[in-house]
């Protein structure tokens, strides 16, 4: 694919160092001079210094010639007509443009889906908090054990776990799995130490280890009670930082019925249901919501928009308001703050004092992952949330969606097997990735399944591959998706 970038932050960054691992071809326009320097020295592709919204810049570029524009500056309204420009000049070739852009304004969002048209040509809005939010509710209705992944229209889903000490687990023989699990399910991929393992029949599995276990949604919980998991009901929940993205969290938690922006008036169906949708699903509906805020009169609004939680103004990092009003009896607690250096210290500290579960949302994957060693059940990374949902985008007819785990080393591609594929009609056994890739699911007329040995791969098939990042290129030539 070609595809153009314009915005070079860190979203825009590690978007295109992504797309250029993947070999496809990358244009970047970022209007500051400094950064537009640095990305140039440190990215193997054509850099411009200058103005996204300048028609020039764009055509030279390769827009015109580009399959996508991805628009990720810090101004919604710059992203929104640079996607305008690019449907105005440069959509009418052979091949259609795909527009994406970024923006904050819950407004914008509203308006991408007040009608069937398409504000200003753009086919996807990118929301970062609402994306965060979707993730961090979900984690919470699958018990906050780890990293969650969900598969559209099936029921199956995958899910993290740390092997604990005794854990029947500790030692296991993967060839063994099946007799201590007689769940359909299977072990994914392994987290261990500072490494990432696509597993074997012969792998063997250790106290310690990050497990992702692909099962029924419904089956995994049982499956974390084998490892070891002691978890009791998500009742009282505890949000630090009462922002956008900590008023969204309690939105869902509390199936509020008022928009994302307050306005019953304005909602809309869709998108901004899936936060109320997923909180009927939550498991107590006794559940208590307490938010910390330090700033007054942010408080004051979250009081009256949220009369059945209870509203503390206080500073997470005050020792003493933590004694006096017993944080430590909360079942979990979510960091939400712009500081994500406190959203750790504070998720790490809380879980020592008793807290049973955590959730810290942090920038970048590397943050998450240390978070995670220190102890936080879950850290949420926004830059790798933004660029997945960007990726889940761009991957074309062939492949519907992709996700990165294991601090970006390990992708998820869902593949559909398109009628001219040479996969058709061939056994999975020719499909001989062994230690950097595994094939997880396949979904055959609305049935979704574990492949066994005895799988044929047919047209139509929606098959569902977990694999090492540098893979991803030998994945595409044997399935030949269109990219």
């Amino acid at each position: 694919m070609r595809i153009v970038i314009v915005g070079a932050g860190n979203i825009g960054t590690q978007l295109a160092e992504y797309l250029i691992q993947e070999k496809h071809d990358v244009s970047i326009i970022e209007s500051d001079e400094e950064r537009a320097r640095h990305v140039s020295n440190r990215i193997d592709c054509m850099v411009i210094h200058d103005n996204g919204n300048n028609l020039k810049a764009l055509e030279e570029a390769g827009t015109a010639k580009a399959d996508a524009l991805v628009c990720v500056t810090d101004s919604d309204e710059v992203n929104m007509i640079i996607c305008g420009l690019a449907t105005s000049n440069f959509n009418g070739g052979a091949k259609k443009l795909l527009k994406i852009a970024r923006v904050r304004n819950d407004d914008y969002v509203h308006l991408s889906l007040s009608d069937n048209r398409k504000a200003l040509g753009i086919d996807h809005f990118i929301h970062p908090t609402m994306e965060m939010a979707r993730s961090i509710i979900k984690d919470i209705e699958h018990g906050v054990t780890g990293d969650i992944v969900t598969f559209s229209n099936t029921p199956f889903e995958l899910g993290s776990i740390d092997i604990p000490t005794g854990s029947a687990f500790d030692g296991l023989i993967l060839s063994d799995y099946p007799k201590l699990v007689p769940l359909e399910s299977m072990v994914t991929l392994i987290e261990r130490d500072e490494d990432v393992l696509i597993p074997t029949a012969s792998t063997a599995l250790k106290n310690g280890d990050r497990v992702f276990i692909l099962a029924d949604s419904k089956n995994l919980h049982e499956i974390f009670r084998i490892i070891g998991l002691k978890q009791k009901p998500i009742r009282k929940i505890g949000i630090v930082g009462g922002s956008k993205l900590g008023s969204l969290i309690a939105e869902g938690l509390l199936n509020k019925t008022d928009a994302a922006d307050g306005d019953a008036k304005r909602r809309k169906p869709g998108k901004w249901n899936f936060l109320f949708s997923l909180s009927k699903l939550l498991m107590p509906k006794s559940r208590r919501i307490i938010i910390i805020e330090k700033e007054i009169q942010l408080c004051k609004d979250l009081a009256a928009r949220f009369p059945e939680a209870l509203i503390l103004n206080q500073n997470i990092s005050d020792e003493t308001f933590i004694n006096e009003e017993q944080l430590d009896g909360l079942d979990c607690l979510i960091t939400t703050t712009s500081n994500q250096d406190m959203n750790i210290i504070a998720a790490v500290y809380l879980k020592s004092r008793g807290i049973a579960r955590t959730i810290a949302m942090v920038d970048s994957s590397g943050y998450a992952a240390m978070a995670r060693r220190l102890g936080v059940d879950v850290a949420i990374p926004m830059k790798s949330v933004v660029v997945d949902t960007i990726l889940s985008h761009l991957m074309g007819s062939g492949v519907k969606d992709v996700k990165t785990l294991g601090d970006g080393k390990v992708d998820i591609m869902e593949i559909e097997i398109e009628k001219n594929s040479p996969a058709i009609k061939r056994p999975v056994s020719e499909f001989k990735l062994y230690t950097s890739g595994l094939l997880l699911l396949v979904t055959r007329e609305e049935k979704t399944f574990i492949p066994g040995s005895g799988y044929f791969f047919g047209e139509g098939d929606r098959i569902i591959i977990i694999a090492r990042t540098d893979s991803q290129v030998e994945i595409r030539n044997y399935f030949k998706a269109d990219h």
